[in-house]
């Protein structure tokens, strides 16, 4: 009886074992992402490439989410730069990716490949939920050679494509393509709280305008329409500031949902960009029109030489548009 009883044991220690490994493969598989390139690309080399870096990395960023832990980039070989980036983004916010497999076509662009249309979910830390659906997309870039160059929180495909194949002033589809990364990169650089990235693209003289929606008392008993009121920064001013917001909220999140770009008639290095912006930080939300006046004449090292910020309602209506800001207002 004393024999039986200790194989029954070891048994059940053995079943125990098997179940708990199952369970772990289980979680494991859970986590997996594939990626699956349709088309844009036909060297099937460069494709399995691609796939299988992607597919790593966004079986990572599922597994460090789902564990509650940091990320791991050992088994990644990716840059230090893509190493910062991500870091940081996963500092503000941990997120993972809502598919377990991403069906995608390939893009080129002037440099290399990307592929777009990433799900996200955002996962923020602790009691501290965004203000609106935690939805986002992503767009990774990999150089020639199928390497990831960038990870970034894009803007939707839509909003892409009618930049891409629009025939406003923009008549170069690689200019076109460079200005919306850089567009990109300048968003998730908020999310990111990357302060070095926003020093490096604002120019030495930049300029930076802020509107505020200003109540006014009655007058006679009369209501007198409210009006904004517009404030000056230089760039030392601005990322001043910036760098206090950023130490005192635990998530930024910074949305675009409307884009046009406009070239410069005169000079062709100059293009404005007016976009729709959503922001959220822990206490604070606000929605209004950004304008970037961008200096491409250095592709390597674009520069932003105008930045204004405009609220998007007043007096209960939608700001007209010929009171946002726009290329034609600025002196070049």
């Amino acid at each position: 009886m004393v024999g039986n009883n200790k194989i029954m044991t070891s048994m059940k220690r053995m079943l125990s074992l098997f179940f708990l490994l199952v369970m772990c493969g289980s979680v494991h598989a859970g986590n997996t992402v594939k990626v699956v390139i349709t088309d844009g690309l036909d060297n099937q080399s460069l494709v399995d490439k691609i796939e299988k870096k992607m597919s790593l990395l966004l079986s990572e960023i599922n597994e460090a989410q789902a564990s509650k832990r940091n990320l791991n980039f050992e088994k990644l070989a990716l840059s230090s730069s893509v190493v910062r980036s991500l870091s940081m983004l996963w500092e503000n916010t941990p997120f993972m990716c809502s598919e377990s497999e991403i069906v995608e076509r390939c893009l080129e662009t002037g440099t290399g490949y990307q592929i777009r249309n990433i799900p996200l979910e955002m996962k923020p830390r602790g009691d501290r939920p965004f203000n609106d659906n935690e939805y986002q997309e992503a767009v990774v870039s990999f150089n020639k050679h199928g390497d990831i160059e960038s990870f970034y929180l894009s803007i939707s495909m839509n909003l892409y494509l009618e930049v891409i194949k629009s025939n406003l002033e923009l008549t170069d589809l690689r200019r076109r393509q460079l200005i919306l990364d850089y567009v990109e990169q300048f968003r998730t650089s908020y999310n990111q709280k990357d302060l070095d990235f926003l020093e490096q693209v604002f120019s030495d003289d930049a300029l930076i305008i802020t509107g505020k929606v200003v109540k006014r008392a009655p007058k006679d008993g009369i209501k007198v329409p409210d009006k904004i009121t517009y404030k000056k920064q230089d760039k030392q001013q601005y990322l001043g500031n910036l760098k206090r917001v950023f130490a005192t909220n635990q998530t930024i999140k910074v949305t675009f949902d409307e884009i046009e770009v406009m070239r410069h008639p005169v000079n062709v290095d100059f293009y404005g960009v007016t976009l729709h912006q959503g922001y959220s930080s822990d206490r604070y939300h606000d929605d209004g029109f950004l304008f970037l006046l961008w200096d491409f004449s250095d592709e390597s090292h674009p520069q932003i030489h105008v930045r204004t910020w405009q609220p998007d309602r007043l007096n209960n209506q939608r700001l007209p548009k010929d009171e946002i800001f726009k290329l034609s207002d600025f002196d070049i």
